[in-house]
């Protein structure tokens, strides 16, 4: 009996690790392709002084179950000495973004630089630059910025439109700040429409994206990008198995468009529509329920002056078929302003075609358009001013060591010095200097160039510690 049950638990265990090798052999290897394209993916820091949060984490009450995960293992940016647990004087978005170009231009989402002061962005290799806004499109969420560098590793773009639902898909990004973060996943569904992204098919997936993976790459199994990671649907704040991503040909026009003119242009005919369900298909005479149902036209519209009127079937444009409804917006929008299309509708339960002059979209939600702010002039290139301390009472001159911080600004604000805090040393380029005098403060200040990095001893209240920063302009 013993042997028999020793034979049968040796048969189920053969049949699992043949089923476990079946999986190897169908799973795909993602190694060579993070290896080959990981380099090209950036994590960025865009900085404002607008808010006390750090943007790109989740806004947990201390009830919820999840409060004391992120509390103790979500990275936060570096506090000096004594510094309250949640203080942070400027607004920072976590987010990612990859390069298209060897000469420094970088995609990622709008969402990311909106309303930022200054952009870092970290290469895989840990350098550190500045970037520039070249322009940002909130409607497509989509987010040109270029850094001051050559020779830079770029990605492979692919062809969105060869995706196949179904197909393996990888993201690499920063989700929560934890860099060069790889995920997998599959295509789950092709050109959905969210509620008021009209203009952008997205690629679903259920690839795990949280905060932070926003402007990353999504690859296919070639190592090509076809898209840019933008939104999840969650109840949570966090991955729930619904991500959606701007295809990478739809990314590329926008790009185009901010490069050449710093903003996107949208083509707008003027009508309104409605799905065309079985029943209005039928109704109105169409071989199939596909198309825009026009159910008003806007007096004096492009789509007037061309003759259109409510009750036609809009089932092609510009040479594309128009399946669905939502179709339509996106394809409207793709084609520039002022060129005459060509537009194909049903009326009276006859196939026409018509001719059509493009005007331009105007955003209704004007304030919704993307903001970027110029980083603010500061006193000096590490936004910090430094008196020598009062003579204490009943001291000799020179018992007291150090300098007193009297005012932070800029980047010293970012390292969260703050007034009242001493600092007793400045370290650059491995040189230790003690700060006994403002001269001498000021005197290592003309020395610093942008961007370049040193460290400062400073001690608040019994502790002491080293603070680092990067010089600003």
């Amino acid at each position: 009996m013993i042997l028999m049950l020793r034979s049968a638990l040796f048969a189920v265990a053969l049949h699992v690790l043949a089923l476990h090798a079946a999986v190897a052999g169908v799973l795909p290897d993602f190694t060579a392709l993070v290896e080959r394209q990981g380099a090209a993916v950036v994590n960025i820091s865009a900085i404002s002084s607008q808010g006390s949060k750090v943007r790109g984490l989740p806004e947990l009450d201390e009830g919820d179950p999840m409060f004391d995960f992120f509390r103790r293992f979500i990275p936060r940016p570096p506090r000096s000495p004594g510094a309250a647990p949640d203080s942070a004087p400027d607004n920072e978005s976590l987010g990612s973004g990859f390069i298209i170009s060897a000469d420094g231009y970088i995609l990622t989402n709008a969402h990311v630089v909106e309303d930022a002061e200054e952009i870092l962005v970290r290469l895989a290799d840990k350098r550190e630059y500045r970037a520039q806004v070249i322009g940002a499109d909130a409607r497509s969420d989509i987010a040109l910025i270029r850094i001051d560098a050559s020779g830079l590793p770029r990605v492979t773009l692919g062809d969105p439109s060869r995706l196949k639902v179904g197909e393996w898909v990888l993201a690499i990004g920063s989700p929560f700040g934890f860099e060069q973060t790889v995920t997998a996943g599959i295509v789950s569904a092709k050109e959905r429409s969210l509620p008021d992204e009209n203009f952008v098919p997205f690629i679903q997936t259920d690839v795990a994206i949280n905060p932070g993976n926003s402007g990353g790459p999504l690859f296919n199994l070639k190592g090509e990008v076809i898209g840019i990671n933008s939104q999840i649907y969650s109840r949570t704040g966090g991955f729930m198995g619904l991500s959606f991503a701007i295809p990478i040909d739809v990314a590329m026009d926008m790009q185009q468009q901010l490069r050449a003119n710093g903003r996107v242009q949208r083509g707008r005919i003027g009508v309104a529509i409605q799905e065309v369900t079985r029943e209005l298909a039928e109704s109105f005479g169409l071989p199939r329920a596909a198309g825009a149902l026009v159910s008003g036209v806007e007096p004096g519209s492009p789509a007037a002056r061309a003759g259109v009127v409510r009750g036609d079937v809009i089932v092609g444009f510009a040479g594309k078929q128009v399946g669905n409804s939502s179709d339509l917006p996106r394809i409207v929008a793709a084609s520039r302003p002022g060129a005459m299309v060509k537009m194909d509708i049903f009326r009276g339960a006859a196939r026409q075609a018509l001719s059509v002059t493009l005007g331009e979209w105007q955003d209704p939600d004007a304030p919704r358009a993307i903001k970027v702010r110029a980083t603010g002039a500061t006193t000096n290139p590490l936004g910090l001013v430094l008196i020598k301390p009062p003579l204490a009472k009943g001291h000799e001159r020179g018992a007291e060591q150090g300098l007193l911080v009297d005012r932070v600004e800029g980047p010293a604000a970012r390292a969260t010095l703050r007034s009242g805090d001493r600092v007793l040393a400045l370290i650059l380029s491995g040189k230790h200097t003690a700060l006994d005098s403002v001269d001498t403060f000021n005197s290592l200040l003309s020395e610093l160039r942008e961007g370049q990095h040193l460290s400062l001893l400073v001690q608040r209240g019994e502790s002491a510690s080293y603070v680092g920063l990067r010089a600003g302009k």
